[in-house]
């Protein structure tokens, strides 16, 4: 409900929402170990972000730590099957 009060007070690129799409990606990855669907969403923070803030901003580069730390664990848990 976060997600979609914020997309629509602010729009689905502003940095805000972005920064909830990231948060949200984080209890998919951790809390419920989705994999894929938080590589969705820290794909489309990513993205996001680099349109609006540019690719050396920090929210930018953080979005990107996270996509490739869920794709390194992403691998791993493929791995261990």
């Amino acid at each position: 409900r976060a997600l979609k009060g914020k997309e629509k007070m602010l729009g689905k690129t502003h940095p805000s929402t972005l920064m909830t799409v990231n948060n949200i990606a984080i209890v998919y990855k951790n809390g419920l170990n989705n994999y894929e669907k938080a590589e969705e969403l820290y794909q489309r923070a990513l993205e996001g972000n680099e349109a609006q803030l540019g690719k050396d901003h920090e929210e930018t580069k953080k979005c990107a730590k996270n996509l490739a730390l869920c794709l390194a664990q992403a691998g791993e848990k493929l791995k261990l099957r």
